[in-house]
């Protein structure tokens, strides 16, 4: 069959009632600021994102996720929030809210929203609540703590964002803690209070239709109640960001963190076919505790190893072998290339190992989430000087922390503001949108974008790529091999990772077969014998069944 013919099939969205939906899905995260502008003010928004929702149909994708979008004096960009329940002004209101839910819902997408329980603005009712004085109701809502005997912070902890995670209130002469920004006071989660009033705002949003929720920094919410100082860190170096050079054993990944988590998962399985997805970045064998025991914990805690490691098909083979290794019995996985917060793959890998990226991401075993412009290879963006708009970038400047590159806008045409604004957006679209973009690549039977279309196809076809094992076959030099197999079904995987042609030997019941996915879309339908051969960078999906090898539909 060829690229164009397969391109144009369309399969229909059949639920599989034997798992939950979010097990064979693709989720795909949008960050709002930057998707699409109606209203002219350079900023992406709710109305926005519905005009732009035949994209995600065509793309294919199963769930929407949202970055933050509710009131906010945006000091970080959303994630300092002023009320839980409601929308910022700049991006629309509940009705556009609503509507979205429902016109995504009609398409069989799901929504899922950022929840940041973690830390509120300081402008939150609480906060302000909080500050009024030692004696309020809602004091210890938040970590407040006497000065250290010199007049100091309590302790050595840092925020994330550079210095003392401690801000002095002069009012009522103590410190409060901030993981991140002083106008991000952290919430204090030993607090019963603070939790229900959270699990009452995951259900305000679950009642409205939400299908669950990506908890921000799920492995900061405890803290030390002894408030011991962190030791320090002797890998770290100057260069590296300051809140490195100590080690977080005290203010982060906590054991009672899992009791709360417990907590908020039953929240949201007082509703139906609902998803609990945490953002944790810790090594694999501290990340897959929070599954939770007895699977008590979240569904998807979110796997970012790929967003560090080496590009060698060796320690990839590797990675995927010890994540598979430490999974709990009945633990999903899920693996992610690029955020918000992190260097886009394009960046990361080059734009010649953009569709073997693409290619390992949604055949992997496991829940594929995909970050808005990954699916037309777009790449971080310089950022000039007076155009810095990340606070993180700002307290750290020089040293390569700065997030704004990752977030510009969604390169949808050639047009001025690459489709996204007819007013000057919030942040510079990339210098390659006038050829990079959805419309150009939209005709091209051969791009990437189409390349994410047939390969997110492939995965409804063929139930080997969405429940099927995964079974290592070859990592040597540039090749990586593996199967997915599910009953009589076994699809096969050969991904190219360097510039030289490799060949990939085929014996055995996996001697035959035929091309579902080739990268460059040329090759699809091609019968495979013995042998297969792939050019520099290229990769291919092969259906090893005896239904497949005979060219069956």
């Amino acid at each position: 069959m060829g690229a164009l013919a397969e391109q144009q099939m369309k399969p229909a969205r059949v639920a599989d009632r034997t798992a939950p939906w979010w097990q064979s899905a693709v989720l795909y995260q949008v960050y709002p600021r930057s998707f699409q502008d109606t209203d002219g003010d350079g900023i992406g928004d709710l109305p926005g994102l519905m005009r732009r929702l035949p994209h995600l149909v065509e793309l294919g994708v199963d769930a929407l996720w949202l970055s933050p979008i509710y009131p906010s004096p945006m000091a970080d960009f959303g994630y300092d929030i002023s009320d839980y329940t409601d929308i910022d002004p700049v991006f629309g209101t509940l009705a556009d809210f609503d509507a979205l839910l429902d016109a995504a819902h009609r398409h069989g997408i799901k929504v899922l929203l950022d929840l940041v329980p973690n830390h509120t603005s300081d402008r939150h009712p609480w906060f302000e609540e909080s500050r009024a004085s030692r004696n309020n109701p809602k004091r210890d809502w938040y970590i407040w703590r006497d000065p250290a005997p010199d007049g100091g912070p309590p302790n050595n902890w840092l925020s994330e964002f550079g210095g003392s995670a401690w801000a002095f209130d002069p009012a009522t002469g103590q410190y409060y803690y901030h993981a991140f920004l002083d106008a991000q006071p952290d919430l204090n989660w030993r607090n019963p209070e603070v939790r229900a009033a959270i699990y009452d705002v995951m259900r305000f949003w679950l009642r409205r239709g939400v299908d669950g929720f990506r908890v921000d920094v799920i492995w900061h919410l405890i803290k030390d109640d002894q408030f011991r100082d962190n030791p320090s860190n002797p890998d770290w170096r100057p260069g590296r960001p300051p809140n490195e050079s100590l080690v977080p054993i005290y203010t982060a990944d906590r054991p009672e963190v899992h009791e709360v988590i417990a907590e908020m998962r039953r929240v949201v399985e007082e509703f139906e076919e609902r998803v609990l997805i945490g953002e944790i970045y810790l090594p694999i064998e501290r990340l897959v505790t929070y599954y939770g025991a007895d699977l008590s914990g979240a569904h998807l805690p979110f796997n970012f190893a790929l967003l560090n490691a080496p590009w060698h098909a060796r320690r990839i083979a590797q990675l995927v072998d010890e994540y598979e290794a430490a999974l709990p019995p009945g633990g999903w996985p899920n693996w992610v290339l690029g955020n918000h917060d992190r260097p886009r793959v394009a960046s990361r890998v080059g734009r010649d190992q953009l569709r073997v990226a693409a290619m390992l991401l949604l055949t992997l075993r496991g829940t594929p989430t995909i970050y808005y412009g990954e699916e037309i290879g777009m790449a971080d963006v310089a950022i000039p000087p007076d155009r810095v708009r990340d606070p993180f970038e700002k307290n750290v400047p020089g040293i390569g922390v700065g997030r704004d590159g990752c977030r510009t806008p969604m390169q949808w045409d050639s047009g001025a503001a690459a489709g996204f604004s007819t007013a000057e957006p919030w942040l510079p679209p990339g210098p390659d949108s006038g050829r990079e973009n959805v419309t150009n690549q939209r005709g091209d039977p051969g791009s990437l974008l189409n390349l994410y279309r047939r390969l997110i196809a492939a995965r409804r076809r063929h139930t080997a790529l969405t429940r099927g094992s995964y079974e290592p076959m070859a990592a040597s030099g540039d090749l990586l091999v593996y199967v997915r197999r599910h009953g009589r079904e076994r699809v096969l995987v050969a991904l190219n990772l360097g510039p030289e042609p490799v060949t990939v030997s085929l014996r055995g019941d996996a001697a035959e077969g035929r091309v579902l996915v080739s990268s460059l879309g040329d090759r699809d339908g091609e019968a495979v014998t013995g042998e297969l051969y792939l050019r520099s960078h290229e990769g291919a999906v092969v259906g090893l069944d005896p239904a497949e090898t005979h060219g069956e539909a």
